[in-house]
């Protein structure tokens, strides 16, 4: 039987041998190595922050070389220990690719269908209408229409420690939807923790189990971790937020309500690793061609009445640099931020993780012009 993803996939036939052209070019293809200090594309930094606070960890990778690279700050302000090209950061919402991928690949294994309704997992819906009318696909691009009806700011206690499981139950006892399910965009952090409650019951592992074996073993993430209980205490960074006085507050695991629930947010990893994800990608290492492309095409909603065309594949978001296509993610999460972007057409790569707030589209727009003045990103003619 032909799948939903096949399907898909063979009324774009054509892209996908363009992408393979450039993922073969991407892995052959090398440039001369720089380390220079790029401080000054990294924006947004607290007036406080130096050598000994909290800081970022980037890479900037031109066809499967270094272009550049910067360190600051430390992982822990307790331990001082200087951040570096592995520290292991939590990548906020960048997580939400794995789950995507995850779920893709049982679409193409058959296991699940990316039309199915959430009535099929979720049959307690307090309105079952709205459970037969939300679909995988809707959950994956942001467009369920799902109200997010978490009482976060009055419980903030309970939230503290609320996994997915208790993140998604107040989703189910929503009477009304803000619009119909794929006819607008509203982001949706909730929506992703049904996803990974649907990898368990699909798959009857973890899901955090399943992520680790199904993805980052193939991609060779050896370090990278999964918010399962408690934080992942050593071996990660902390995150911090300025004081007024000069000072810094921890707001990571135990301070920042939904912060437990992983689905959305809950992956740890380098810059170094998130490398080995972006190759392992374009390289269809855990992913068949078919689940890569369909990842990284825009999809098609025929109701669509947003107000502006969707930009979003099965959870990437999707523009274009100098006539190119790009895929990217960002990540915020307490005191973390996280960026996430390729453009593989011309092998470019560049990933920020910090464990304090930083400007992530002010860095991504400085970092975008540096590569474009160093020709690693050329104009497409």
């Amino acid at each position: 039987m032909v799948t939903q993803v096949e399907l898909y996939c063979q009324a774009m036939h054509h892209k996908l041998t363009l992408i393979f052209l450039a993922s073969s070019i991407l892995i052959a293809c090398k440039t001369e190595n720089t380390t220079n200090g790029a401080h000054d594309l990294v924006q947004g930094m607290p007036a406080s922050a130096g050598t000994k606070t909290p800081g970022f960890a980037m890479k900037i990778m031109s066809w499967d070389s270094l272009a550049l690279q910067s360190y600051q700050g430390v992982e822990d302000i307790k331990s001082m220990k200087p951040i570096g090209e592995h520290s292991l950061f939590n990548v906020g919402s960048i997580t939400k690719t794995f789950v995507a991928y995850a779920i893709l690949n049982l679409a193409d294994e058959g296991k699940l269908s990316l039309t199915d309704s959430l009535i099929k997992f979720f049959p307690d819906f307090k309105n079952p209408d709205i459970g037969r009318q939300v679909r995988i696909y809707h959950l994956l691009t942001h467009t369920s229409g799902l109200p997010d009806n978490r009482p976060v700011q009055q419980d903030s206690i309970y939230y503290l420690t609320a996994d997915d499981a208790q993140n998604w139950a107040p989703i189910l006892q929503n009477d009304t939807l803000l619009f119909a399910p794929g006819s607008q965009y509203t982001y949706s952090n909730p929506a992703f923790n049904a996803l990974a409650l649907i990898i368990q019951q699909v798959t009857h592992f973890k899901w955090q189990d399943y992520i680790k074996i199904k993805i980052f073993t193939p991609a060779r993430m050896l370090t990278s971790t999964i918010t399962d209980g408690a934080l992942p205490d050593s071996g990660v960074t902390h995150a911090y937020v300025p004081k007024v006085d000069g000072s810094w507050r921890e707001l990571d695991y135990g301070e920042e309500p939904t912060f437990n629930a992983a689905g959305n947010g809950g992956i740890w990893s380098s810059v170094n690793e998130l490398i080995q994800y972006e190759k392992a990608i374009e390289r269809v290492e855990f992913v068949s061609p078919e689940v890569k492309l369909m990842a990284r095409t825009i999809y098609p909603h025929n109701a669509w009445v947003g107000d502006k065309p969707s930009q979003l594949g099965l959870s990437w978001f999707i523009s274009t640099f100098e006539g190119h296509p790009m895929y990217a993610h960002t990540g915020s999460q307490g005191g973390f931020t996280a960026d996430y972007v390729s453009i593989p057409e011309e092998g470019f790569f560049y990933c920020i993780l910090s464990n304090t707030p930083i400007d992530i589209p002010a860095t991504r727009k400085k970092v975008l012009n540096y590569a474009l003045a160093k020709a690693l990103i050329r104009p497409k003619k």
